[in-house]
C-alpha cells in the first residue's frame, strides 16, 4: 500500500504572526493563502517538498464547534496544549540557531535523546508545540 502523508493542520488565531514564523523563520514556502468569512487558511511546506504541507487555519471554522469548545480550544491554544507538530532535519544546530534569532519562544534546547535522536522544542505564534528532530 503506498500512503503518504499530505498535510497536516496546526490552529492559528493570528495569521499574520503565523504566517512570518513559518515563512521567515522555519523558511518555508507559502502554497496557498485563502480567505473567506473573514478567517484565513495558509498553506506552507518545506522547499522542495511540494508533496507535504502543513496548513495553518483557523481554530473555529468548523461550523460544528459549540461556543464552548471553542473556549476550550482558545483556553487551550493559550496554554500550547492543544496541537503539535513533529518535524525532521539534518542540521538540528542550524535551525535552532536560526528560530533563536527569530525570537520563537524556546521550550527545549538542543538534547540528546536516550530513544536515538537529538531534537529541541518551540512554540509557534498560536502556541502549537513544534519538536524538531535529528537522527544521531
Amino acid at each position: 500500500m503506498d500512503i503518504s502523508i499530505h498535510s497536516s493542520f496546526l490552529p492559528h488565531d493570528d495569521p499574520d504572526a503565523s504566517l512570518a514564523f513559518y515563512r521567515d523563520v522555519l523558511g518555508f514556502e507559502v502554497r496557498d493563502d485563502v480567505g473567506y468569512d473573514g478567517m484565513r487558511w495558509i498553506t506552507v511546506g518545506p522547499a522542495g517538498q511540494p508533496g507535504t504541507s502543513i496548513v495553518l487555519q483557523p481554530p473555529n471554522a468548523d461550523p460544528g464547534v459549540t461556543e464552548e469548545e471553542r473556549r476550550t480550544i482558545a483556553e487551550m491554544m493559550a496554554k500550547g496544549t492543544y496541537a503539535g507538530i513533529l518535524l525532521a532535519t539534518a542540521d538540528l544546530d542550524g535551525v535552532f540557531e536560526r528560530l533563536q534569532a527569530g525570537d520563537a519562544e524556546i521550550v527545549q534546547e538542543p538534547i540528546d535523546q536516550p530513544f536515538g535522536v537529538r531534537d529541541c522544542a518551540v512554540r509557534d505564534p498560536a502556541g502549537n508545540l513544534i519538536r524538531i528532530q535529528q537522527r544521531r
